[in-house]
């Protein structure tokens, strides 16, 4: 595995390969979004926020197949992104394409496993395994730098046209959506869609940046040439030397930064104390490193 990992990094995807593999992301992602609505959240009336919900909602009061909800949602909030928000959307054109695909696709599967048998009853397992398959879907596709239009692109208009950050956006996005349910399906079902509207958000953010939590360590010693030894030798990671100063002395100080696996903390700690007990220490997750040693883009 090593030896595949390292020809990997000898030989980047061509062109033609990356653009192939990001909208197979694109359509792996929305296609787990679409089964994860389909199986928990739809059946169970949690309206999470986005388009989804949006469909949950017409589905439940109107009848409305959610396909074509979501379909007559996304394919005109595209084009008015297109529209008002210009470059920023389009600057990249291969972006815009995987938008567009990912706004066609999501509801195409949902469309096609609308008869599927749901997974749970349980309200409170719904939201809670709709939100993984939601955010496990959407991390993907985020990471092949795409999107899957619906509210976040209404949240871009709004964002543009009145100031307000992107996040407060989407959060009154997707706030009107779970009050709606609340309306709709009762108080207690708008607490589930929250809990998987939160769930979602983890699970993309533990897509973006991965299982793999490293920590990096600040150390700062006077003994700076028996640590970065130390270091280099018996915990085999490599240390960068910074130039600090004291707050207090003002004198320059000796500062080392090095990234280590969660296994091996304790190791560089007990180092640390063995070379010098008074050293300060700093401690801190590193979601994602790039790099030798540890994973590549």
């Amino acid at each position: 595995m090593k030896e595949i990992s390292r020809r990997m990094e000898r030989e980047p995807l061509s062109p033609m390969q990356r653009i192939v593999f990001e909208f197979g992301h694109v359509l792996v992602g929305s296609a787990i979004v679409a089964i994860a609505f389909n199986i928990f959240l739809l059946p169970n009336q949690i309206a999470s926020g986005g388009v989804s919900g949006i469909s949950t909602i017409f589905r439940f009061a109107f009848g409305f197949e959610p396909a074509y909800t979501q379909w007559a949602f996304n394919i005109p909030l595209f084009f008015a992104g297109v529209l008002l928000l210009g470059g920023s959307l389009v600057g990249s054109i291969m972006y815009g394409l995987k938008t567009l695909v990912g706004t066609i696709f999501l509801p195409f599967v949902v469309f096609l496993t609308r008869d599927f048998e749901p997974a749970t009853s349980d309200p409170l397992l719904a939201a809670i395994f709709g939100g993984i398959g939601v955010g496990l879907g959407l991390g993907i596709v985020f990471r092949s730098n795409s999107s899957t239009g619906g509210t976040d692109l209404a949240a871009q208009i709004i964002n543009k046209y009145t100031g307000l950050s992107l996040g407060a956006c989407i959060f009154i996005m997707d706030g009107m959506v779970v009050a709606a349910s609340g309306f709709v399906f009762g108080f207690e079902y708008a607490l589930y869609a929250l809990i998987g509207l939160f769930t979602t958000g983890k699970v993309i953010d533990l897509v973006q940046s991965g299982l793999g939590y490293s920590k990096m360590a600040i150390i700062i010693s006077d003994y700076e040439e028996e640590m970065k030894q130390g270091i280099l030798t018996k915990v085999d990671r490599g240390v960068t030397k910074l130039v600090g100063y004291g707050g207090y002395t003002n004198h320059e100080r000796p500062v080392l930064m090095c990234v280590v696996g969660r296994n091996e903390v304790t190791k560089l700690t007990q180092i640390v104390k063995t070379i010098d007990p008074t050293a300060f220490v700093i401690v801190s997750n590193a979601s994602e490193v790039l790099g030798k040693g540890f994973k590549s883009k």
